[in-house]
């Protein structure tokens, strides 16, 4: 079981994973111009994110294709096909995979699904635990808390914001934030 096991990673997935790592690029190019139908589907010359990740199954490239097409489709608007491919994403990188859970939390935020988007934004924010996404992700948090009118967990995302990470960009006036979940709370 142990050679069938090595020879499937060194003769069939490598190979794999080479050509996937190849012909991503070129949808990573249209992916940072923002041209996301081209991203998706490819070009003449060129498979999209969807071909790659529906090809190259079980490939780390395939993997991250699905972080691509989530983001992808999430700037489109099609959100329920940007968390099915968000939540595909299952690599070990811990920013992507935070940004994956924070864009499936964007999504639920844009059905209206607040309860599902509370628990992703948790999620994304204790998964990136560095300075620049999490108090990003617990910002937002609280402010779909304030959507749910539950001024009282926003006020205690916001004092966690002010406390840990004052520093941060939405640190610098997150005082103001507070006195609006406390006024109304």
């Amino acid at each position: 079981m142990v050679i069938i096991y090595i020879a499937y990673q060194r003769f069939y997935i490598a190979p794999r994973e080479v050509t996937a790592a190849n012909q991503m690029h070129v949808a990573q190019d249209f992916w940072e111009k923002k041209q996301w139908d081209k991203a998706i589907n490819g070009d003449a010359g060129y498979p999209g994110f969807a071909k790659i990740a529906d090809e190259y199954s079980n490939t780390k490239s395939a993997d991250l294709a699905y972080f691509y097409l989530g983001i992808a489709y999430l700037n489109k608007g099609n959100y329920q096909k940007a968390i099915d491919n968000l939540t595909n994403y299952s690599g070990n990188d811990y920013m992507v995979a935070a940004e994956a859970l924070g864009g499936t939390a964007d999504a639920y935020v844009e059905l209206k699904d607040y309860d599902k988007a509370v628990t992703y934004y948790k999620k994304a924010a204790d998964k990136a635990n560095n300075k620049f996404l999490t108090p990003m992700y617990l910002k937002k948090l609280g402010l779909v808390y304030e959507a749910q009118n539950d001024y009282k967990s926003a006020d205690d995302v916001y004092k966690r914001i002010k406390a840990d990470y004052s520093d941060s960009p939405q640190g610098q006036n997150i005082d103001e934030y507070i006195a609006r979940a406390e006024a109304k709370g």
